[in-house]
């Protein structure tokens, strides 16, 4: 049996908690322990590893990031010597499903993985692993349970609500889960409380996304209302279109992820399809800070280089992946398929020139189009902008209510030059 899923799923835990449950002797190891500098250690560990399985027969055998050992032998030739994680590699798939396997001395092995794409096809085929089960984020049921387990040893507010903790997390994994546990106690006491109240947790989300709070770095007044425009704006946006996810929360503090403001949505619920609108109303979205920026200055800053980024990877899936396009149609251009780690590089070896070419055409449309559109909405609600603008200069941090309330403002403000607000007279 494989484990297989991203980093923070709980495929270790669940081989733990299969220890616990089996009855039977469990052998645990890792992969990286059977690669040795020197030839054939390896092998006899694996060897020496399954003797002593097998003599505790029934018994499981649970191999942690097997793709230490498990990488494809395919691809480049090596030059000079053996390799040592090829021999490692053969003897484990020999002890596998080979002549020494017998039903009489059952050894059930396990594994886990976060990058199946890697390993070799012979460790895949049937009478191996053959069974693999993905382990995925958990959906809102599952972190509801995740959350109440980590709570245990926490106090909590009598007014904490753990299914709407849950629902703040849509994405999270189970380790994101009890590291914002872990922040929220954290948050607590430096406040010297005796309980975790849910605004603890929203600081603690905060706090794995986007990095702790960096009060002491000053910006002078023009940055500080070019972040307030900017950050309005993805919250504006993320309000008036479709298909928008609810805004939660919205700040100009400095955070030490390098982010100069925050804007958090929350999902109502979990989403498995999106359709080609909710994509584009994400994308708009995203752009509603580059949009919110011009549309009050007529310039344009460094600000949007994450928003930008995030945008064009989404709008290039919806070309290359998803055949969200009329002119390239329903047909799969991108040549690396999705993995669990990041960092992986996109191979566009073969396509030709002239589809490269329309591809970055439709890449641009899309993402042209949608900032186009940021700004119409922005224009059509000019006074909503500037008057959540200038609440987030006086406060720094508001709330989706201030948002929903901005929208059906239409007081007329005094201007802004140079940056700085224009006191009434």
């Amino acid at each position: 049996m494989l484990l297989v899923g991203p980093p923070g799923t709980g495929k270790t835990l669940l081989a733990k908690a299969t220890a616990g449950e089996a009855g039977v002797p469990f052998f645990e190891t890792s992969g990286s322990e059977f690669v040795e500098m020197f030839v054939g250690v390896g092998a006899a560990r694996v060897r020496d590893l399954f003797e002593q399985a097998r003599k505790a027969a029934p018994a499981i055998v649970f191999i942690d990031e097997i793709d230490a050992i498990g990488q494809s032998r395919g691809g480049v030739a090596r030059i000079g010597g053996n390799d040592e994680r090829e021999q490692t590699l053969n003897q484990l798939l020999a002890e596998i499903d080979g002549f020494k396997s017998d039903t009489s001395q059952p050894v059930i092995i396990m594994a886990a993985t976060n990058r199946p794409e890697v390993l070799d096809p012979a460790l895949m085929r049937a009478g191996r692993f053959d069974r693999q089960v993905a382990i995925g984020n958990p959906d809102l049921k599952g972190r509801l349970q995740i959350l109440r387990i980590h709570c245990r040893n926490v106090t909590l507010a009598e007014d904490f609500d753990v299914e709407q903790a849950a629902r703040m997390t849509a994405g999270f994994s189970g380790a994101d889960l009890a590291n914002a546990i872990n922040e929220a106690a954290l948050e607590a006491a430096r406040r010297k409380a005796n309980a975790v109240t849910l605004s603890d947790f929203e600081s603690a989300i905060e706090r794995v996304i986007a990095g702790s709070e960096k009060k002491s770095r000053v910006m002078n007044e023009h940055a500080r209302t070019t972040v307030a425009y900017h950050e309005a704006g993805h919250a504006l946006v993320g309000e008036l279109v479709p298909h928008g996810e609810p805004v939660s929360k919205i700040t100009i503090v400095p955070h030490s992820r390098g982010a100069l403001g925050y804007t958090m949505q929350t999902p109502t619920e979990d989403r498995y399809l999106l359709s080609e609108e909710e994509l584009l109303d994400k994308i708009a979205t995203m752009l509603g800070g580059r949009a919110g920026e011009l549309v009050e200055f007529g310039a344009i800053t460094t600000g949007a280089s994450d928003d930008i980024q995030r945008a064009t990877e989404m709008a290039r899936r919806m070309v290359t992946e998803f055949g969200m396009s009329q002119k390239l149609g329903s047909v799969r251009y991108a040549g690396q398929q999705l993995q669990y780690l990041e960092g992986s590089v996109e191979d566009n070896s073969r396509l030709s020139p002239e589809t490269r070419q329309l591809i970055d055409s439709e890449v641009q449309r899309i993402v042209t189009e949608q900032y186009d559109r940021a700004q119409t909405l922005l224009r059509g609600h000019h006074a909503a902008h500037d008057v959540l603008a200038r609440l987030l200069l006086k406060q720094e941090t508001v709330t989706g209510k201030d948002v929903k309330e901005a929208l059906t403002n239409n007081l007329v403000q005094p201007p802004i030059k140079n940056g700085a607000l224009v006191a009434s007279a």
